[in-house]
């Protein structure tokens, strides 16, 4: 594939990584340093994601960690929209990140151009939204109907093999129904309960087996999963630069822009 086709232009692949910026709009979310207070924060960080190198931004209204609360769609809605409309009119690449339809039809109709459905575009809805022209969507691997509807997840060693199949699936369901647009993501930054060392180190095994997901013949994001030590998070982002992941999605935006460049893999 040379490029994903969004109404707001192509997306360009081949022997590059796009970063993409997080930036929620969840007071509740752990990930302090991604947190914007209001619209207009979120849009002076935005800006300097993108001088820094971010080619895509990741608005997020509700927090995905099964601790916190899930929220109504309605104050979801209300958290994203101000700032999805400050970013596209500044020129920014918005994807929406969200599992619930009303919220992601909200967004899409204010520009939004990605739609990155955590719950794993299992929503008939959601999936009549990714088969919108010129909209590319997510479709990511999740044990579970949405990240706040997930229990211990498996530990195996085939872990990427066994992601690639439920992806392989996954598509062939969405081609059915019109949704081509698609990046494959191996889901490996959903929080789940249960034995965090072990799921880890399989985080790590995903990232280097990633020549099964990308035998789909899909582009392919991997999201840098978020660690207390910097070391290890810059330790994920390089794992997934040598295994040629054509988007990462990234908290630590500056150090990934960084990565990337010295890689030579910018966008």
């Amino acid at each position: 594939m040379d490029a994903i086709r969004l109404r707001t232009g192509d997306l360009s692949l081949g022997g590059v990584t796009h970063v993409m910026a997080v930036i929620n709009l969840s007071p509740e979310s752990k990930n302090r340093q991604s947190v914007a207070g209001t619209p207009e924060e979120a849009l002076n960080m935005a800006r300097g994601y993108r001088e820094a190198g971010a080619t895509i931004i990741d608005l997020g209204g509700q927090s995905s960690h099964y601790e916190n609360p899930t929220i109504a769609g309605g104050l979801e809605a209300e958290r994203l929209l101000p700032a999805v409309r400050l970013l596209v009119a500044d020129g920014l690449t918005v994807s929406v990140d969200t599992w619930k339809p009303d919220v992601a039809a909200a967004c899409i109709a204010e520009g939004a151009c990605l739609l990155n459905d955590t719950g794993g575009l299992s929503d008939p809805h959601m999936r009549q939204l990714a088969a919108t022209p010129g909209i590319g969507a997510f479709v990511m691997y999740i044990e579970g109907e949405h990240p706040h509807a997930v229990g211990e997840v498996e530990i195996r060693a085939d872990k990427a093999d066994t992601t690639a199949a439920w992806l392989q699936a996954r598509l062939d369901e969405l081609a059915a129904v019109g949704v081509t647009e698609t990046i494959l993501d191996p889901g490996i930054s959903i929080n789940y309960p249960g034995d965090y060392a072990a799921y880890t180190r399989m985080q790590l095994d995903v990232i280097r087996g990633l020549a099964a997901i990308r035998r789909l013949g899909r582009p392919v994001l991997v999201p840098i999963p978020r660690k207390k030590e910097d070391h290890r998070v810059a330790a994920y982002i390089t794992m997934a630069l040598e295994h040629e992941a054509d988007i990462i999605r990234v908290h630590d935006v500056e150090m990934a822009c960084d990565l990337v460049a010295l890689f030579g893999r910018t966008a």
